[in-house]
């Protein structure tokens, strides 16, 4: 079976899509990367990708002013120029219209450092400090038009710990996202993901019974 051929959209250095190009460097992966697309031209995942022989491009979506139809065409039409069949939005910081998301419709993954439906949008490792909440993680899902609230397809959890500050949790949750990002890929490349009434149901995937309790053993 052909690897599906897959683009990463960036807007800073793209640490989920270094993990993603490593991923793929394993020829029994599904799916490869073949190109890292960027809306800034001074993303610094675009030298990461360059480095492992990813063709690149910059979209900078300054150019088009406050016109963002012509921006998303010259995004489609780039993407489509690859004959790119699935998109992964690791750390692209730009809204996407619907017409757009329609284009890619259960094709477009976006990786969200929080376990949705909690703590949709930005701070989230703040908010989950300020809520109190004692399990916070990660979840990849297909994009839809509105933000962070398509069907999750993977989420990773880690504790919370009593002494955590923002860079500290932080820095436990990238290591999930890293873990996660590239099963997902897997996951929707080889066809094992079904949308069925807004949920992602994974074929012949596994899930422990066991409860992950917080704190343990008091």
């Amino acid at each position: 079976m052909p690897r599906r051929r897959v683009a990463v959209l960036i807007s800073g250095r793209g640490s989920n899509m270094a993990a993603l190009i490593e991923a793929a460097k394993d020829k029994d992966y599904p799916a490869e990367i073949v190109l890292v697309l960027s809306n800034r031209p001074d993303a610094g995942g675009l030298a990461t990708a360059q480095a492992n022989g990813i063709a690149t491009v910059v979209v900078d979506h300054k150019t088009y002013g406050k016109d963002r139809a012509a921006f998303e065409a010259a995004l489609h039409t780039t993407l489509k120029k690859h004959a790119i069949e699935l998109i992964c939005l690791a750390g692209f910081m730009r809204l996407l219209t619907p017409w757009f998301v329609g284009q890619w419709q259960e094709r477009m993954l976006n990786i969200h450092p929080a376990l949705l439906p909690s703590f949709k949008g930005l701070d989230t490792h703040k908010r989950a400090l300020e809520s109190g909440v004692k399990l916070h993680g990660a979840s990849v899902h297909f994009v839809v038009p509105e933000m962070d609230s398509g069907p999750i397809i993977v989420q990773g959890a880690v504790a919370v710990h009593d002494d955590d500050t923002e860079a500290t949790l932080a820095a436990r949750i990238i290591k999930v996202e890293h873990r996660i990002y590239p099963l997902a890929l897997r996951l929707v490349a080889e066809g094992r993901v079904r949308v069925v009434d807004g949920r992602c149901l994974v074929g012949n995937g596994t899930a422990s019974d066991s409860a992950f309790i917080v704190p343990s053993g008091l």
